[in-house]
């Protein structure tokens, strides 16, 4: 069954038509256009462009209380978009990825170089899940399995329109499917599935047939911002402008080399910048980077890159900060 999944893919979407969905497909606000040659440039350039990754980095894993935070937000970077989130008594998880690989099979495709910073068995029990598109690197059906069998009241996991099919194979049980506006309340949190720039599928046959975006967690504490995967557009001045402020952003700045292709779909650093200001963020977190060689760039570009438009928009190391493998930050807003 993996050698066919890259053929048979996942389930898609059927529901009705709306702006951003012809009955068949989902569409971004702004069109992209990529043609199949320009898929050729690509896979050609990462034969022959792509900068060389370390193949393995050690990383020691951190340990992290079981207890739960009522008060104040706590944030632990375990790797590339998967974080643990505790907040207000919550448990969330973002993309959580454990895999050796981000691929449909376990042989071939991106490989960690690293260990996820906290073991999957020494996180806390875990009451959300966030998955912000079916990408391999950011919906892993083997780490969902393994959370869903470690308690008795599996986690509540929210993703795009039409994930709920592929959740329901690897028997889950608590899932619901959400829309760009839609919104659910667990506790006195509230989470919305907000519009970004990307696109979905996880084979050859079910392309755009599922919808990504990003969350939008509005806590007692402060409203949070998961950014998931995405290009830059003016779907980050809108949420800012309906959500904002933000307390936390968490924003990718990695896999954006060559830039002619990536724009599209990748934040680079710069932009993870101007969406920082876009969506009037009191402090950011850079993600996306560093375990999976996804795109042409150096392991350590993101965050040189990053440094860089730090400085030319005059943001201080403390606004915005790149986290190690493992690393809690407690945030406060007047930290």
């Amino acid at each position: 069954m993996p050698l066919l999944a890259s053929c048979f893919a996942a389930p898609g979407y059927q529901g009705p038509e709306s702006d951003h969905f012809d009955g068949k497909v989902f569409s971004n606000t702004v069109p992209m256009e990529k043609s199949a040659g320009d898929m050729i440039r690509l896979g050609w350039g990462s034969l022959t462009q792509a900068a060389d990754w370390p193949q393995w980095v050690d990383t020691e894993q951190q340990s992290i209380t079981q207890e739960r935070l009522e008060q104040g937000l706590s944030v632990t970077f375990i790797n590339h978009a998967s974080f643990l989130i505790q907040v207000d008594g919550i448990n969330i998880l973002t993309d959580p990825v454990y895999s050796e690989r981000t691929s449909p099979v376990g042989w071939a495709g991106p490989k960690r170089v690293n260990a996820p910073g906290v073991a999957l068995e020494a996180l806390p029990p875990i009451d959300m899940i966030l998955i912000s598109h079916n990408h391999y690197d950011h919906l892993d059906t083997d780490t969902l399995s393994a959370l869903i069998a470690q308690r008795e009241q599996p986690p509540l996991i929210l993703a795009g329109l039409g994930n709920g099919a592929l959740l329901r194979e690897i028997g889950a049980t608590a899932y619901q499917d959400m829309d760009w506006g839609d919104s659910t309340t667990f506790n006195d949190t509230e989470f919305i599935f907000a519009e970004c720039r990307h696109r979905s599928g996880r084979g050859i046959s079910d392309q755009m047939k599922t919808l990504w975006g990003a969350f939008v967690i509005k806590t007692p504490s402060g409203n949070l911002y998961f950014g998931g995967d995405t290009g830059y557009g003016a779907h980050f001045k809108a949420t800012g402008e309906a959500h904002g402020p933000f307390l936390l952003s968490l924003l990718p700045i990695g896999a954006y080399e060559p830039r002619w292709f990536m724009r599209d779909v990748h934040l680079n650093p710069e932009e993870a910048v101007r969406a920082h200001q876009d969506l009037r963020s009191q402090r950011s977190i850079g993600m996306h980077f560093g375990t999976f060689q996804l795109t042409y760039e150096p392991i350590n570009k993101p965050v040189e890159d990053l440094a860089v438009a730090m400085e030319a928009a005059s943001i201080a190391p403390p606004d915005f900060r790149v986290m190690t493998l493992g690393e809690t930050w407690r945030v406060v807003p007047d930290d």
